[in-house]
């Protein structure tokens, strides 16, 4: 059990929890911290805990319909080569959002999950100070 007092929280409203849970454990690193699916999981990855919350969740219920769907924001996960996780990613089938992109800071790719929230997959680029 990861405390909760030492972890950034965020909330993905997700339309099937357990898929969701297999996708972010399978392919991203994370472990189960707690789950009550179908209605909600919270996952977690170093010092970030992501609540996924399913249609029956309190935290879906509590949702605008307006907002119930997966939108422009994303979390961003650091990796040491971008190249081989996104080959690994591809090789597993899953869909990217965006072309790989190069800016100053490194480059970045867009991953979905299976409900559509997007994951931002970020490599520095070589001298850049960057928090693992």
């Amino acid at each position: 059990m990861t405390a909760t007092d030492q972890v950034a929280s965020v909330r993905y409203i997700v339309d099937d929890v357990q898929a969701a849970v297999d996708f972010y454990t399978t392919h991203l690193g994370f472990t189960v911290n707690f789950s009550a699916a179908p209605a909600f999981a919270d996952v977690v990855r170093g010092p970030l805990r992501l609540l996924l919350s399913g249609p029956t969740s309190s935290g879906a219920r509590a949702t605008p319909h307006e907002a119930a769907g997966a939108g422009r924001n994303r979390i961003h996960l650091i990796v040491a080569d971008l190249d081989a996780e996104v080959a690994r990613l591809r090789a597993a089938g899953l869909p990217f959002s965006s072309d790989l992109v190069t800016g100053p800071g490194g480059r970045q790719i867009l991953l979905t999950d299976p409900a559509g929230n997007l994951i931002e997959l970020f490599q520095p680029a070589p001298g850049t100070a960057q928090r693992r």
